[in-house]
This record gives structure tokens, sequence and C-alpha cells, in this order.
């Protein structure tokens, strides 16, 4: 009986010391982990908007009303996930950093950034997640994401014949399941430049 009791409390005492150590490991990473993130974000940002010297998240940039207008005008299936504003050194709003998801994948979520100038041009893209199949839609960073870049169009339209004009993108072969959904993902962050931050006659 002592024997046992001795054993349970041995058993306790480790139980309690390696929980304490556990806290103390995750409590010292907690900080290391969320400055990474922090990192790896403004670093997705910068490719989207190299000449922005800060990035400054805009707060409360959603609401139910601005949900049900993206809505409505066919964007259920996007979701814009936080919004900053691009700074330059003397702390000038230069344009927008988007994230964006689009549940519209064919293997999943696609998530992405967007950075838009204040005059409508669009930067360019950062894919951050995607699954698409290999070989077709995973080519979205090699084939679509240099589409974008440097237009200045009110939305994109995707053509399976060759692109001719600014507002038009090329479909990748085979997958174009996945050109919808980052078209669209881009059109819903276009939409919303242009219907609740001026547009581009922002200043």
């Amino acid at each position: 009986m002592k024997e046992m009791l001795k054993n349970t409390l041995i058993l306790l005492i480790i139980t309690v010391v390696a929980g304490a150590l556990l806290g103390v490991v995750n409590e010292n990473t907690k900080g290391i982990i969320a400055q990474r993130e922090a990192e790896d974000k403004k670093a997705a940002y910068k490719e989207v908007f190299t000449s922005a010297a800060d990035f400054r998240s805009k707060e409360a940039f959603m609401d139910d009303l601005i949900r049900a207008k993206l809505s409505e005008n066919g964007f259920a299936a996007e979701s814009i996930d936080e919004l900053c504003e691009a700074l330059d050194q003397s702390g000038a709003v230069l344009g927008y950093v988007f994230t964006i998801t689009t549940h519209e994948g064919y293997g999943g979520d696609i998530v992405f950034t967007m950075g838009i100038k204040n005059d409508g041009t669009v930067n360019g893209i950062s894919i951050l997640n995607i699954s698409e199949t290999a070989g077709l839609g995973m080519e979205a960073d090699k084939v679509l994401k240099p589409q974008f870049a440097g237009k200045n169009v009110e939305s994109f339209i995707y053509t399976k014949t060759g692109a001719a004009a600014d507002n038009e993108i090329d479909a990748i072969s085979g997958a174009t399941i996945t050109t919808n959904a980052i078209t669209n993902g881009v059109n819903c962050g276009l939409y919303y430049f242009n219907n609740y931050l001026g547009g581009a006659d922002h200043e």
C-alpha cells in the first residue's frame, strides 16, 4: 500500500513538473512564433507592394452590410480576411494590401495577398496557400500570378483563347476552376477598393 502511494506521488510530481515546464516553454516560444508570423506576413505584403516602407492594418474594414453587398455582387465564395494600408517613408498612403480567401478552388481554399495602388493599378498577387491539382491548378503561381501585375482595370475576366485586352487573363490549360477562383478573388478585392476605399479617385 505504501509502495503504491509512493509511486502515485512520484507520478503526480512528474506530471506537475512536466506541465509547468511545458507552460514555460510555450510562454517563451509564443512571442517568437508571433514575431515570425508577423515577419512572414510583412514579407508577403512587401511582395505585392515593393515600394511601401511600412504597412498599417485597417481595423473594422468589414461589416455585415459590406458582406451582403459582396455576396449580392457575385462574391459569396470570397472573403477579405485582412486589409492594410501601404505607407511610404513619410507615412502617406500609397495604396492597399488585401489578404483574400476564395473558397472556389478545385482542391479547397486558395489564399493570396493582393496589392492595389491609389490609382487602381494592381501591383500583383502573392499566393499564400493553394492545394490544387499538380501540373494543372498548381501552375497558378507561374501562369496566373504574372498576368495581374501592372493592370489598371475595374475587373478581370478569363479567356481560353488568348488575352487580347488588359482585363483579360489567359486561363491555365485544363484548370479553369482554379483560374476562375483566383480571378474572382482578385475581382473581390477590386470591388472593395472601388466601392469602399474611394477607387481610383482616392487620395
